[in-house]
C-alpha cells in the first residue's frame, strides 16, 4: 500500500490552524473536509499536475476546489501560521540544522506589475519580482521575502532568520 500524502501525526498537528468551515444558511453542498482538500493540494504541489488534472480517484474533488480552497487559506493568512507550526513542530523533535543556513534568491517576470517589483537586471530591465529563501543546514526553508527584482540578497538574509 502507498504511503498516505497526510499521514496521521502531521494532520494531528495541522487541523488546529484551519480555519472552520464557513456558515450555509442557504443550504447547498457540503464542503469538502479540509483533509481531503488539503492532500489535493499536496499531490498538486509535489506532484506538479495542472489543477485540471487532479485525479479524481483520490476523494479530494476537483482540482479547482482545491485551488479555491489553497486562494482561501492564502488571503486568510493560514499558510503562514502552518509553515511556523511546521518549524516549531521539527524544532522541538531536533530536525532543524542551526548549524549553518543559506539564501538564494530566483527572478521571475512580473508582466503586470505591482508593489513587489523592480527592473530585473537578468531580464533587459522589464518588471520582475524576486523571491529570497533562507533554509537551514538540511535545506528546511525557514523563510521567504518577495522583493523587487533588483533587490540584493544580503541586507535580507538577517531579517528572513530573525522571522522564523
Amino acid at each position: 500500500m502507498a504511503k498516505p500524502i497526510l499521514d496521521e501525526a502531521l494532520w494531528a498537528v495541522l487541523e488546529l490552524l484551519l480555519p472552520p468551515d464557513p456558515p450555509r444558511p442557504r443550504g447547498g453542498r457540503p464542503r469538502l473536509p479540509h483533509r481531503q482538500v488539503l492532500t489535493g493540494i499536496l499531490f498538486v504541489l509535489r506532484s506538479g499536475i495542472p489543477w485540471e488534472l487532479l485525479p479524481q480517484e483520490l476523494g479530494c474533488g476537483s482540482g479547482m476546489t482545491c485551488w479555491r480552497r489553497l486562494q482561501e487559506w492564502q488571503a486568510k493568512g493560514i499558510w503562514q501560521r502552518i509553515h511556523h507550526e511546521l518549524l516549531n513542530w521539527l524544532g522541538r523533535l531536533g530536525h532543524l540544522d542551526w548549524s549553518r543556513a543559506s539564501l538564494d534568491s530566483g527572478s521571475v517576470p512580473a508582466k503586470r506589475g505591482g508593489l513587489l517589483t523592480g527592473p530585473n537586471p537578468t531580464d533587459r530591465g522589464k518588471a520582475g519580482t524576486k523571491r529570497h529563501v533562507v533554509v537551514d543546514g538540511q535545506g528546511v526553508p525557514l523563510g521567504v521575502k518577495l522583493t523587487a527584482a533588483n533587490d540584493h540578497d544580503g541586507p535580507l538574509f538577517e531579517p528572513l532568520l530573525e522571522a522564523t
